[in-house]
């Protein structure tokens, strides 16, 4: 949208003023509409929308000021220019520029103009830092990303973990048949799920024995290092899913404080993914389960380690979106 296509709602009770400024501002390229008070502003702001609003501050019935107050509320993103007699000062915070009655035409013109080009630099400000923000986040979660396939990349044992885990748990996704927001909240979540990984003791994540009460609560601390990791990068659910991914359904897991549908329904199926890969890969200490039977032991933990929806659909999904 360029300057000259901006939309100008006019509100004043005296048509003559209205018809001046439409006619000045018209041959300038605006688009001008009129309203003669706040009830006709407010149905026309209802059905429409204004780039700007020129705004005299005694109008009859609701003032301009109360008027102006009650635009910001329902209309935020809108630029506002109050028409005072002058006689008083102000300071409302919602106003974007003031112009002094009677009007000079040409002071009217350099207000709009100045108004306009100041929300077009701003517009243009938030949609820069916005646009950079995208990128530092892609970047950032794209370096943590390489991060854990890096880590994986070096063990024999999890190498290609978390890719697998992310199809997995996007095939009961699917099976589901979640929004494209869940889904797309689980992907990430499933990739950055083991991050926090990089603060485990390498020698007990890879002990060819039974781990210890100790050892087994050390290597459980990478759901929570790994919430704090990402929290900046992602959103919210992201953060819950990936520090809950471990919770037992039935609240029984370590350190658990919410159980059942309290955990995040992405956390749930993260959790069946998860174990259902560490079942069929290679272990220090154990050979890969097959993957049949490892589905039946999803089946067999239901209601207790999983949620039985997410246990149902992941018994419905196709077998051949399970493996690599």
């Amino acid at each position: 949208m360029t300057d000259r296509e901006y939309r100008i709602l006019i509100i004043d009770d005296k048509p003559m003023i209205r018809e001046l400024l439409c006619l000045k501002l018209s041959r300038l390229g605006y688009h001008c509409d009129e309203a003669g008070n706040a009830n006709e502003a407010l149905d026309w702001m209802s059905k429409n929308s204004a780039d700007l609003i020129l705004l005299d501050e005694k109008i009859p019935g609701k003032s301009g000021i109360m008027l102006l107050k009650e635009l910001k509320q329902s209309y935020p993103g809108t630029t506002v220019i109050l028409a005072t007699s002058g006689n008083e000062a102000h300071n409302e915070p919602e106003v974007n520029d003031y112009i002094t009655k009677p009007f000079n035409l040409d002071e009217v013109v350099l207000s709009v103009e100045k108004t306009i080009a100041k929300r077009m630099l701003e517009q243009n400000i938030k949609e820069y830092q916005e646009h950079l923000a995208t990128v530092l986040r892609g970047l950032f979660l794209g370096s943590i990303e390489t991060l854990v396939f890096t880590l994986e990349a070096k063990d024999k044992y999890t190498d290609g973990h978390s890719r697998r885990v992310t199809k997995i748990a996007l095939a009961i996704g699917q099976t589901m048949n979640l929004p494209a927001e869940d889904m797309e909240d689980l992907h990430w979540s499933s990739l950055l799920q083991d991050v926090g990984k990089i603060a485990v003791d390498q020698s007990i994540q890879n002990k060819p024995r039974k781990l210890t009460i100790a050892e087994y609560e050390h290597i459980m601390i990478h759901a929570k290092i790994g919430a704090n990791i990402v929290k900046h990068v992602v959103n919210d659910r992201v953060v819950a899913i990936v520090e809950h991914h471990h919770d037992h359904y039935n609240g029984t897991g370590l350190h658990q404080e919410i159980a059942g549908e309290e955990i995040p329904l992405g956390a749930r199926i993260l959790a069946v993914a998860d174990s259902f890969d560490a079942m069929t890969s290679d272990r220090p200490y154990r050979s890969r389960m097959a993957i049949e039977a490892a589905r039946e032991e999803i089946k067999r933990c239901s209601g207790s380690q999983f949620d039985p929806v997410v246990t149902d659909a992941f018994m419905n999904t196709d077998a051949a979106c399970l493996t690599s």
